[in-house]
């Protein structure tokens, strides 16, 4: 295993699978050691820790709930612990992935379900940023997680990319407040990709993928690694110009 202590050193929250399991492999392919977090599915995140460590990285993962804010400081102190572990006091970038989907319409919709994507998505990536930046490298990066329902429409999806517009406009605060530490901050607007995300229903309901890549300017579905490789294209090095911006990736759904 790679010991160099001068690498780079990311976050990915819901890590363990789908696009965050991607964008965590990527940016260990890039040299970055890994710290991912994961809700229920242990043997997922260690999967994900095992096949980090393969490529030559260090990795660990602690399950975290993001819509439970109080459970912010004890994860601040589990990273803490880890960077001790590595040689560090500080990490350089934060991914806020973590997520869940719903899909009702808006005139069915409950209070306890809005405040839940609420919660999930954007009470989350502000308060979970707010707990880690004193721990993060000034010129460092934050990558927000958002959806490309926030530029094109899907009826029922409402609630969830109401809540993602929240974090495109948090993104761009968070870029204006924390420029005086050269920390970026972007958003990354994935389209509708083959997963496990909202029951799997664009990877295995063959009549919605085949629509999704009706509506795609390149033809198909997106996949994994579309949006694991764009993430770390955004958090590379040699990107540190872009701050405050919104990067949609969806193989031009919609256009």
């Amino acid at each position: 295993m790679n010991t160099n202590t001068t690498n780079r050193i990311a976050i990915v929250t819901g890590g363990s699978r789908g696009l965050g399991r991607s964008m965590a492999l990527h940016l260990a392919r890039d040299g970055a050691d890994i710290i991912l977090t994961y809700q229920q599915n242990e043997a997922a995140a260690q999967e994900a820790v095992a096949a980090i460590e393969a490529l030559g990285r260090r990795a660990a993962a602690f399950q975290l709930d993001v819509a439970d804010t109080t459970a912010f400081a004890g994860f601040a102190q589990q990273v803490d612990m880890t960077l001790a572990a590595w040689g560090r006091e500080r990490f350089d970038i934060l991914v806020n992935n973590a997520g869940s989907g719903l899909q009702v319409p808006l005139m069915e919709l409950t209070e306890a379900q809005f405040d839940g994507m609420i919660a999930i998505h954007l009470k989350s990536a502000l308060f979970l940023t707010q707990a880690l930046v004193p721990r993060l490298n000034d010129g460092g990066r934050i990558l927000n997680i958002s959806s490309g329902l926030t530029r094109f429409t899907v009826a029922g999806a409402g609630a969830y990319a109401a809540a993602k517009g929240g974090v495109e406009v948090l993104t761009r605060y968070l870029a204006r407040e924390l420029a005086a530490r050269r920390i970026a901050v972007n958003t990354l607007a994935p389209g509708a990709i083959a997963t496990d995300f909202g029951g799997g229903r664009v990877r295995d309901d063959a009549s919605l993928n085949a629509w999704v890549a009706a509506q795609t300017a390149l033809g198909r579905a997106g996949l994994p690694d579309d949006i694991g490789g764009a993430a770390a294209s955004l958090l590379a090095e040699g990107s540190g110009w872009i701050t405050g911006q919104r990067i949609e990736a969806s193989g031009g759904m919609g256009l």
